[in-house]
């Protein structure tokens, strides 16, 4: 029979050092971003990851934060923040014939040519044969609280079936 393993005595731990200001509190990098119009979450994930992403001076790393006072720089220029305000809302009546889709890999015409300059978002879609009332968003929070069942929004569809 073989005895245990012995136990190393443990030795005490460093205290914990302060956090960066990057980490510390403030909203994700990646968040930040995107909501500046740089392009998605997930595309500038892979910047940071690639490291081409940093905040004040030193370079970001995935999770890391930073407060409205941090200077973020990507590939060394430094990034103007997206200005918080009301969202902004348009109302589009999408004709038959349009894709609600960033890009077509077939060239056919999408919504969001039509729009105007920024970072919108479709609440909701309608199928390439559809004509309506289509919802679009300059803020990603509110697009989700229209959308996401959990805050139980009720809508009301009327159709015309031939």
């Amino acid at each position: 029979m073989t005895s245990p393993p012995s136990r190393k005595s443990r030795t005490a731990r460093p205290a914990p050092t302060a956090e960066p200001a990057a980490t510390a509190g403030g909203e994700r990098i990646q968040k930040l971003l995107a909501a500046a119009g740089l392009g998605s979450r997930r595309e500038i994930e892979a910047w940071i990851e690639a490291g081409r992403v940093s905040v004040n001076g030193a370079t970001a790393s995935l999770g890391a934060r930073a407060s409205p006072t941090d200077e973020i720089r990507v590939d060394g220029k430094p990034v103007q923040r997206a200005k918080a305000g009301k969202p902004r809302v348009l109302l589009y009546h999408k004709p038959v014939g349009e894709l609600v889709t960033r890009s077509d890999p077939q060239g056919r015409r999408t919504v969001f040519e039509a729009l105007p300059p920024g970072r919108w978002v479709a609440v909701g879609r309608l199928d390439l044969n559809s004509s309506g009332l289509l919802l679009l968003t300059d803020s990603g929070e509110l697009a989700n609280r229209l959308m996401h069942p959990r805050f139980e929004l009720e809508r009301e569809y009327a159709a015309r079936i031939r």
